[in-house]
C-alpha cells in the first residue's frame, strides 16, 4: 500500500465494513488505532478542500497494523478529517484552519445535518468504548489501553531537514491525564520494553511527554470513567516507519513495531497480575 488506494473505492469499502472493527478476547490489554482510518462519508467527501494525499499526511496510517498482534483491539476506519475521536466533541470537527495544522479542510462547510451525523459517530464511539472497557474491567479488574498514534517530523518538506531529535523522540509516551504515581510500574514497563527492543535494526529513542503529553480525549475519557482500574497510555510513533509525504511504508519496520507491541501484552499482563 504505497499510499492509500483509490479514494472512491476506500469510501465504499469502509462504509461496507463499518465505522470501526473490534477484536475482543481474554486479556486486560487493549490496543486502539483511532486515527488509522482514511475514509470519509460519501455525503461530505465532495465538500472537502483537501486531497486524499493531504489528508493522509496528517492521519496515522499503519497504526492498525501495529496493534494486529494484540488480543483486544479497536481500529477506526474513518478519517480524523471527518471527525477527530481524540478531541472533545465541540472541537472534533476541523471547521477552522487553526484546528488542523493551518489546513483549509472544507471548500464548503458541512450542513447542520452532516455535522450532527459526525457528532453521532463521536458519541457512538465513546459509548462503544465504555461498553468494551466495562467488560474488560468486569473480567480482569485493572486494565491497560495502548492508544497508538503517529506523528510527522518532516513538516517543512520531503527534502528538508527533519525536526531535531531532541524535540522528536522515536517513541513518545504520553501520560498527562493519568494518576502517574498510581501507574508508575505500568508506564515504566512500557518505556523499558520499547527502549530495549530492536526496531528497523536499531534501538529507539523513547521518552515521556516530549513531543506530546497525552492530552487527547480518549485517554482523558478512560481515566475519568475508569479512575480506579483504567490506565490509558498515549504512544506516538514518529513516522520513521514511512515516508510521510508519499504515504509509502517501510514494511519491515511496521512489522517490527507490530511484533514489539504484541510482545508487550504478556509483559503488561504480568505487571497487572502483580498489582492484585
Amino acid at each position: 500500500m504505497a499510499a492509500r488506494q483509490n479514494d472512491d473505492k476506500s469510501h465504499h469499502d469502509a462504509e461496507n465494513k463499518g465505522f470501526w472493527s473490534i477484536d475482543f478476547g481474554r486479556s486486560p490489554v487493549v490496543g486502539t488505532a483511532i486515527h488509522d482510518g482514511h475514509s470519509v462519508r460519501s455525503d461530505i467527501a465532495g465538500l472537502m478542500a483537501l486531497s486524499p494525499e493531504q489528508r493522509l499526511r496528517e492521519e496515522d496510517p499503519f497504526t492498525g497494523d501495529m496493534i494486529a498482534g494484540l488480543t483486544n483491539r479497536i481500529v477506526v476506519r474513518h478519517s480524523r478529517f471527518e471527525i477527530d475521536l481524540n478531541r472533545a466533541a465541540d472541537q472534533a470537527i476541523y471547521l477552522k484552519p487553526e484546528q488542523s495544522w493551518g489546513l483549509e479542510v472544507w471548500k464548503q462547510e458541512p450542513s447542520h445535518d452532516a455535522v450532527r451525523h459526525s457528532l453521532d459517530f463521536h458519541a457512538d464511539y465513546y459509548a462503544m468504548l465504555e461498553a468494551v472497557l466495562s467488560a474488560v474491567e468486569r473480567r480482569h479488574g485493572a486494565f491497560v489501553v495502548l492508544d497508538i498514534h503517529s506523528y510527522n517530523h518532516r513538516r517543512q518538506g520531503a527534502g528538508e531537514p527533519p525536526t531535531a531529535q531532541a524535540e522528536a523522540p522515536d517513541i513518545n509516551i504520553g501520560t498527562f491525564s493519568m494518576d502517574r504515581s498510581r501507574w508508575n510500574d505500568v508506564v515504566s514497563a512500557v518505556g523499558q520494553h520499547f527502549a530495549s527492543a530492536t526496531i528497523g535494526g536499531r534501538r529507539l529513542d523513547v521518552r515521556e511527554n516530549v513531543a506530546f503529553q497525552g492530552k487527547g480525549e480518549q485517554t482523558r475519557f478512560i481515566h475519568e470513567r475508569f479512575a480506579e482500574n483504567g490506565c490509558a497510555i498515549a504512544i506516538e510513533f514518529k513516522k520513521f516507519f514511512m515516508d510521510e509525504w508519499t504515504g509509502a511504508p517501510d514494511r519491515r519496520v511496521v512489522s517490527d513495531i507490530a511484533d514489539t507491541i504484541a510482545a508487550l501484552q504478556p509483559v503488561l499482563e504480568k505487571c497487572l497480575r502483580s498489582r492484585k
